[in-house]
């Protein structure tokens, strides 16, 4: 109950120009409420369609709440927060790279040629699309752009929704987990050492993928 009221100050206190404090305090008190799972679900879509506030704020919000109940937030999280990004990117591949590219040609100004620019991020986001969609998925880099940019880079849509689902299960799962397990020490834990923890993932990631390009060369030798 204290923390549904402090939270219902936090929002009256923060000054009308900082929308996007708002916005998110606004988003954190639904955990407090009945609507809290929708408020969950609907958050997970949209965030990767065009949301600013990252899901992890109901998820903490809604564990630190029930944390016996971390592990349903978290998987219904994970789960439709893909939802939401396989909507970006569809949404993407219907735009697809050309019309991409002749946007930015025709907004191209003075000596800096944006559509060439465009036309080298698609190209780098098809040679590298299983970092660019896993670190998205993982990190606090914008899931929402990376979804968008995969459509239009017209990358595999199992491959996209594959990765995403592992990815998105280890972020908002490993949350849940934490409160399951710690409860309120959960949240300093998260503050404290989440961006630590995704480099050493990815570190971990990049020696595995190394390995198995590897091996498939020693195999094919």
């Amino acid at each position: 109950m204290d923390d549904s009221i402090n939270r219902q100050e936090q929002i009256q206190q923060v000054v009308w120009w900082h929308w996007h404090r708002r916005l998110y305090n606004w988003v954190v008190h639904w955990a407090d409420t009945r609507f809290g799972m929708l408020a969950l679900i609907l958050l997970a879509v949209t965030e990767p369609i065009c949301v600013p506030i990252p899901a992890d704020v109901m998820v903490v919000g809604m564990c630190l709440g029930k944390p016996k109940r971390a592990l349903r937030y978290g998987l219904t999280c994970s789960l439709f927060s893909v939802l939401g990004g396989t909507i970006a990117f569809s949404l993407g591949l219907a735009i697809g790279p050309e019309r991409v590219v002749q946007f930015f040609e025709q907004i191209s100004f003075g000596p800096i040629d944006l559509a060439r620019r465009a036309q080298q991020a698609l190209e780098l986001y098809q040679k590298w699309d299983f970092w660019a969609i896993s670190i998205s998925a993982l990190t606090p880099v914008p899931y929402m752009i990376f979804s968008w940019v995969g459509g239009m880079a017209e990358v595999s849509l199992l491959k996209f929704v594959g990765i995403s689902v592992i990815f998105r299960t280890m972020r908002f799962g490993g949350e849940a987990l934490l409160f399951y397990f710690f409860g309120e020490r959960a949240k300093r834990l998260i503050e404290k050492y989440f961006n630590t923890a995704t480099v050493v993932v990815i570190i971990l990631l990049a020696l595995v993928a190394y390995a198995v390009k590897q091996l498939g060369h020693l195999f094919a030798g």
